[in-house]
């Protein structure tokens, strides 16, 4: 992240799901860059966010599909509206009798990431509430190229073919080119000219 000069940024998002060992490292990696906090915004991703009210929704067993998609949508319009204390009140008044358990699981999930809820802020910052650019960036240079059966890799040959895949997926292939290019003429340069007087 020095290399991106992270530190001159105005805006630094980071974005997540609501895994505790993910957001156990933001606050030493916000040290070792020394980003000032009031530039840091911390985001659950929003599909994740979705997809734990779609759990909540198909453990009430009462309800109809019609009524869960309603509850999940309603609850989505919140979210989106900067009102999550409003979502962990709905959860939190599902929290009785069949389910109630897994429920809480749910609500819990929600409570622990409330701070991390602001989705309405962040899109009138114009960043994304998602991860699913990067997720998918990384499916498509990293996945499938990189993995797949009995395929091994040394750690320095895995890092330059993603460097690769990645300039190629990008569009930027003459990029390289150019840079490799450029390369090779000043280290051909360096060569012709290593007897050569030093001027001053």
């Amino acid at each position: 992240m020095n290399s991106l000069r992270i530190q001159a940024s105005d805006k630094i998002l980071f974005v997540a799901d609501g895994a505790h060992w993910i957001w156990n490292r933001i606050p030493g990696l916000i040290n070792a860059l020394g980003l000032t906090p009031e530039r840091v915004y911390e985001l659950l991703d929003f599909y994740h966010a979705v997809e734990h009210l779609g759990a909540v929704a198909g453990l009430k067993k009462t309800w109809s599909s019609k009524e869960r998609k309603r509850w999940v949508s309603t609850q989505r319009g919140s979210l989106l509206k900067g009102k999550s204390a409003d979502v962990v009140q709905a959860v939190q008044m599902l929290c009785r009798g069949r389910n109630s358990k897994a429920i809480k699981t749910e609500r819990d999930y929600f409570v622990r990431n409330e701070s991390r809820l602001d989705f309405s802020t962040v899109k009138a910052l114009n960043l994304p509430i998602g991860s699913g650019a990067i997720e998918s960036s990384i499916r498509r240079v990293v996945n499938l190229r990189l993995k797949g059966p009995c395929t091994f890799w040394y750690r320095e040959n895995a890092e330059r073919m993603i460097m690769l895949r990645s300039y190629y997926k990008a569009g930027r292939w003459n990029c390289l080119k150019q840079m490799a290019i450029r390369i090779i003429q000043c280290r051909r340069h360096d060569r012709e000219n290593e007897n050569a007087p030093y001027i001053y």
